[in-house]
């Protein structure tokens, strides 16, 4: 089974699956960016937000490094 942490560029690389990055309030997850499903994909849609890489048929998650930045960019200000 393949780890969801691996090396790039000499630092490590973690993939967060939608749940964590929205949150999921039924099982107590606190989200990194507080925004609904529906808003997250029209924010990829609109090119707001990063879009995921698939990791098999059904399984979509998020490069840690995409979201860092992305946080750091709401952080700034800029949309």
């Amino acid at each position: 089974m393949m780890n969801k942490e691996c090396m790039a560029g000499g630092q490590q690389l973690r993939f967060y699956r939608l749940r964590e990055i929205i949150g999921d309030r039924k099982n107590g997850i606190a989200g990194i960016i507080p925004v609904s499903r529906a808003a997250w994909y029209a924010g990829i849609k609109e090119g707001r937000y990063p879009k995921p890489v698939k990791l098999s048929e059904r399984t979509s998650a998020w490069r840690s490094t995409d979201i860092d930045a992305l946080v750091a960019r709401l952080s700034e200000g800029v949309q």
